[in-house]
Formats: C-alpha cells, sequence, structure tokens
C-alpha cells in the first residue's frame, strides 16, 4: 500500500530535494518516517510567465498509511490506486494454431509482448523491414528521393510513430498506460517518461526501445518475421481458417490486425473479403515551421532560456465561423524538421519529427482541418482513402514529381499569393521544395479555414502567423480513413478470429492508445483461449 500526494509546486528555482519535505508537511508527518519516495507525475505551470512553477504528484511508503492519510485530511493525499498487473484467468478452449499478429506498430508490438511473457508465443508479421534496417531505407529516400513503397515512414517496425516524436501523451485514463511506459524504460527509454506531464522518447531512442522490445519478444519465445506481407485470408462459414504472407499460407485462428493508418492495399484486400467497415473522419492540412526560440519566448517569457525547461510546446485549436470546421494543431515537434512520408508511388505526404533532445533551429506543428464522409466522392468505406490519394497525388504534381514539397510563406497564403523567396525562417525539409500556392494542392474549404485560424492563433503565439513563417504541403494521414467494426470482444463483427487493433483499424489516436487496444486485445484473447 502506498500513499499518493497531488499538487506540490515548486517555484522553478527550487531544488528538487524540496520536494519530499513540502510532502512531508502536506501529510503532517517528519520526513524521517517516510521510507521510500518516488515522483510520479510532473507537470509545467507556466500560465504566469514571471512566476513558472513545477507541480507535482509523488507516491510514498511508511508505516500505518491509512492512519496517516485520515489524519492529513486532505483531498490531495490519498491511497494509491493498484497498478496494472495484467493478472486474470486463462480461458479453457484450446488454440489449434498460435496467434498471429499483423504489424510491429504499437498496438501489436505491446499485444506481443504481453502475450508472450504469458507464455503464448505469438508469431508477428510486419510487411516492412526490422527498425535498423528501415532507417537505411528512409534515409536513401529522405536523401536521394528512392521510395520503398513497403518500408518507409508508415510500414515497418516500430510503425509510424518510430520516425516521428516519439510522443507518449494520451487523453484516455487507463492504468494500462504505467505498464507501456514500463516496458519502454525497461528497453531503453529515459526514466523520465514515467512522471513527465508530456512524455517523449524522440525518434533516436525509440528506435533502439523498438529493436529490444523485438528482442524481448523473441526471447519469450514469440518469432517476428519482416518482409512479411498479409496478402488474403482463408475464410469458412464467417470463421478464419488461414491467412496468406508472401504467398504461403499460414494456418490462423486467432489473428490481431493491427495494420497501422496507411495500408490501403490491405484495406482493400479486407473489404473485397467481405470484412465490415465504415469511413471515418480525420483532417488534412499543412505544416508550419517557426524559429523555436520564438515558441519558447512566447510560452516562457523571461524563462525561455532557463536550465529546467526544455523546448516549449503548443496546442491551438479554433472553430471556423464561416465553415464550420475545426483548424487544430496536430503532433507538434519542437526542435524537430518536416519529412516525407510517402509510402505510394507519385503521393506526396508528410510528417514532422523531433529527436530526444530536440534542439534543432525550427518548430514545427500540423495545422489541419478535420473532414469527414460528407466530403468524400462515392459512398465506398474507401471514399476516404481515395480523398486522400486525390489531394497527395496532386501536391506530388505541384512540387516537381520528384518528393519536393510544396511550399508558401504564411504572409503570401493569406493574400493568395505564389511566394518567390524564403525569409528568415528556412524550410527544414530536406528532399526539396518548390515555392507555390499550396491551394493548388489541398480542397478550399480547408485552406479558407486555415486562412481564418491562422490570425486567431497569432493571438495566443505573437507572431504564429508572422510572414516568414514556412507552410509546407501536405499532411493527409492524421488518422485512419476507416474503421473496422469490432463488438465487445474486440472482435470483427463480420468474421470470427479477426481482432481489428490500434490506429489503423480506427480504435486509437497515437502510440499509447493504440499500445493500450493492442494490450485489451490480448487480453481478450487470453481470457477465451489457453496457449498451443
Amino acid at each position: 500500500m502506498t500513499i499518493r500526494v497531488n499538487n506540490i509546486n515548486l517555484d522553478i528555482d527550487e531544488a528538487i530535494e524540496d520536494l519530499k519535505i513540502k510532502a512531508a508537511k502536506i501529510m503532517k508527518v517528519s520526513g524521517s518516517e517516510i521510507k521510500s519516495f518516488r515522483i510520479v507525475k510532473e507537470s509545467i505551470d507556466a500560465r504566469k510567465k514571471n512566476n513558472i512553477k513545477f507541480n507535482y504528484a509523488v507516491t510514498i511508503t511508511m508505516d500505518n498509511e491509512i492512519k496517516v492519510v485520515t489524519r492529513a485530511n486532505n483531498k490531495d493525499v490519498k491511497i494509491e490506486e493498484d497498478r496494472y498487473e495484467a493478472e486474470f484467468e486463462f480461458g479453457t478452449k484450446k488454440m489449434n494454431h498460435r496467434p498471429i499478429i499483423v504489424g510491429m506498430g504499437p498496438a501489436g508490438m505491446f499485444a506481443g509482448i504481453l502475450m508472450a511473457q504469458k507464455g503464448y508465443n505469438p508469431l508477428i508479421i510486419e510487411r516492412g523491414e526490422k527498425v535498423e534496417d528501415r532507417t537505411k531505407t528512409i534515409n536513401k529516400f529522405w536523401t536521394r528521393a528512392v521510395l520503398n513503397t513497403e518500408s518507409n515512414v508508415q510500414f515497418g517496425e516500430g510503425g509510424a510513430g518510430t520516425f516521428s516524436d516519439g510522443k507518449l501523451t494520451t487523453r484516455i485514463k487507463d492504468n494500462r498506460c504505467d505498464y507501456i511506459l514500463e516496458e519502454f524504460v525497461k528497453a531503453g527509454a529515459p526514466k523520465e517518461i514515467l512522471y513527465i506531464g508530456k512524455p517523449h522518447i524522440g525518434t533516436d531512442i525509440l528506435k533502439e526501445v523498438v529493436k529490444n522490445i523485438r528482442e524481448t519478444i523473441i526471447k519469450l519465445g514469440g518469432e517476428v518475421r519482416f518482409n512479411s506481407k498479409l496478402e488474403d485470408m482463408k475464410i469458412k462459414d464467417g470463421k478464419l481458417q488461414s491467412i496468406i504472407v508472401n504467398g504461403d499460407e499460414i494456418p490462423c485462428d486467432n489473428l490481431i490486425l493491427a495494420l497501422g493508418h496507411s495500408s490501403r492495399d490491405t484495406y482493400e484486400m479486407l473489404y473485397k473479403k467481405g470484412v465490415f467497415m465504415s469511413s471515418k473522419p480525420f483532417a488534412v492540412g499543412v505544416r508550419i515551421e517557426h524559429p523555436q526560440d520564438m515558441i519558447n519566448e512566447n510560452q516562457y517569457g523571461r524563462y525561455a532560456n532557463h536550465p529546467r525547461l526544455k523546448a516549449a510546446d503548443y496546442k491551438l485549436a479554433y472553430t471556423s465561423k464561416k465553415l464550420g470546421r475545426s483548424v487544430y494543431s496536430f503532433c507538434m515537434c519542437p526542435g524537430g524538421g518536416v519529412v516525407s512520408a510517402a509510402s505510394e508511388q507519385g503521393r506526396l505526404v508528410i510528417n514532422g519529427m523531433s529527436e530526444y533532445k530536440r534542439d534543432k533551429k525550427n518548430a514545427n506543428s500540423a495545422i489541419v482541418v478535420s473532414v469527414g464522409p460528407k466530403d468524400f466522392e462515392g459512398d465506398s468505406p474507401l471514399a476516404g482513402i481515395e480523398f486522400q490519394r486525390h489531394y497527395e497525388s496532386l501536391a506530388y504534381k505541384v512540387g516537381g514529381e520528384n518528393y519536393n514539397a510544396p511550399v508558401q510563406l504564411v504572409g503570401d497564403f493569406l493574400k493568395d499569393n505564389i511566394s518567390d523567396k524564403i525569409g528568415s525562417i528556412k524550410p527544414s525539409y530536406t528532399l526539396g521544395y518548390e515555392l507555390t500556392n499550396l491551394t493548388k494542392c489541398l480542397p478550399s474549404y480547408v485552406t479558407d479555414a486555415i486562412k481564418e485560424a491562422l490570425p486567431k492563433f497569432d493571438y495566443k503565439i505573437n507572431g504564429f502567423a508572422r510572414e516568414d513563417a514556412i507552410l509546407t504541403g501536405i499532411e493527409t494521414r492524421t488518422s485512419a480513413p476507416i474503421r473496422i467494426d469490432r463488438n465487445e470482444e474486440f472482435q470483427s463483427i463480420s468474421l470470427e478470429g479477426l481482432y481489428p487493433a490500434g490506429e489503423g483499424a480506427g480504435y486509437a489516436g497515437g502510440i499509447i492508445s493504440a499500445a493500450v487496444d493492442g494490450l485489451k486485445i490480448a487480453e481478450s484473447i487470453m481470457k477465451k483461449w489457453k496457449s498451443v
């Protein structure tokens, strides 16, 4: 049993050692009575830029915990809730074949490690390369425009998040999040992710973490096959019988389908097989770049360069009064860069990326606008995919048909002019860029909504709509354009034995939520079936 103490504040220049003293005072005990002390949450309160504070929650063990909590009589002092231990009754139904997981992104990876820990020896198939080889392949694309359509920023070990910022923030409240963070730390992630308010790993460290998790799965009895693509499924009487991978048939009772949001050809195969799915909303737009120093100064004022503060981020949202559409920042990458994230020939899509230190000159974020089925042509669940493809093809054409990105300065974008030169902010996109008008590769309702939102965002962050800020197009892969419908057991409503998982199935929106979804599905299967 432990005590949790919330809302302990330290001024920015107070020593971290003062935290234990303040916690003891709140509990009305002496520091010597505390046996163990652990920080479980740290966040920054920068609402008053001249008085920045750190807010903490800690857990404490000591004698007579219940008596101490009762005597403290403080809403911020309570007995800590039990942590997730992944303990449950295993099923009794015998599997004919070991479970198979498609995709080595967060959902597949964490379903795999939990099943391996419990003795289910899962087989994980991944169409892309292992992360060491994938890194080389992506660098080849980023420097020479040589695209591998099977292994790229979207496909490969670790999923799309491996070549982004490695953000571990989530809005879901689930004690499985602690398990996920702890597994990341065991695999080499910084220990601070266990408690800081906006944890991130960074693409440089995340690549090593992903590799270590794979090696753990294999040590525990699982198997991981790379360059292995799910091509087809064999179905009998509404039940999954086997899958076809690289032309080979593999018998399968239980398939966790953790595709990621860009496996368009696999979605098409599933649709032809009669797997029930529906079109869902997502968002499209551009990336905006500013000097990171400008963002730091806006967020932290005179403390912008304080050694205890890292590169500042932001979160912005606005609803267009003219169009009724949401415009918001997405996947903000402090001290990072804009990268090409294409997965199909002749189509251009971008993303943001940061390393752990977030020490590059520019800050970037997507500024995106909500779109949905009413914007797509046709009634097919695949209509959102064709919508993405259409505008990605336009972006490729406008950029020069060589994976150069279309770029426009904010000042020119707001005036509907083609930029003729770059200002003081240099684009970070490595493959090169083409100065153009971004209205050529996005729907007018998207560009009009962004034009309406940018001046509003400038009220919140001074300089956000500065004339020389860089806009780079286009961002289309904010989330899956499809939801694969499932029941309360996480199983497809139309195919027994198929478990759609994570972001690609339409049930998650980031690394942590996808990983949680993978864990829930693994648990559901193990509660029903015993291992082979």
